[in-house]
């Protein structure tokens, strides 16, 4: 019997849709973004990095709260208002991959990355306190920027502004 080929699955207009590790991918300016679900982002990074992307060179967080455009995501993501992004590098084949991972309001939670790439303990304490979304297993999730009392998440896009009134001196001197 004849091996088969493996046929890559098809969008909406019948054309071939890649896939990177079974998760669909998009480009932008040029790079590879693939589109992982919150629960599987540590086992890719992990794969990602056997096969030669051994740096981690971000991790970060958007909020979509009022974005109005469409986004670019593929037919089979569904978008949330949080997203972590995370981009890694191959030294070796001089390429940059990005993960994009769609993360619910209402359980803001992913794992962590820091059994995979030590170096993202602070970059995971950053997309925390200034986006709320925690990262499972991290070793000491604190705050990062803000005071350990502070209240809220400062980049989030409900965040009320201006809540600390900035005192100015009087212009030339004191008066």
């Amino acid at each position: 019997m004849a091996e088969e080929e493996a046929v890559p699955p098809e969008d909406e207009a019948g054309e071939p849709r890649e896939e990177l590790q079974g998760f669909p991918v998009t480009y932008s300016r040029g790079q590879r973004v693939v589109h992982v679900p919150r629960e599987e982002l540590a086992n890719v990074v992990r794969t990602l990095r056997d096969e030669g992307f051994a740096m981690c060179v971000d991790v970060t967080g958007v909020d979509y709260l009022s974005y109005d455009a469409p986004r670019d995501l593929p037919d089979d993501v569904v978008p949330a208002r949080f997203e972590v992004v995370v981009g890694l590098l191959s030294h070796q084949a001089r390429e940059r991959v990005r993960i994009r991972v769609q993360v619910p309001e209402d359980d803001p939670v992913v794992p962590s990355l820091f059994e995979v790439h030590p170096g993202t303990e602070a970059m995971e304490r950053e997309v925390f306190d200034m986006f709320g979304v925690r990262f499972e297993g991290h070793p000491d999730l604190n705050r990062i920027l803000m005071p350990e009392d502070w209240d809220g998440h400062p980049l989030r896009k409900d965040f009320a502004v201006g809540r600390i009134p900035v005192q100015f001196k009087a212009a030339g001197g004191e008066r």
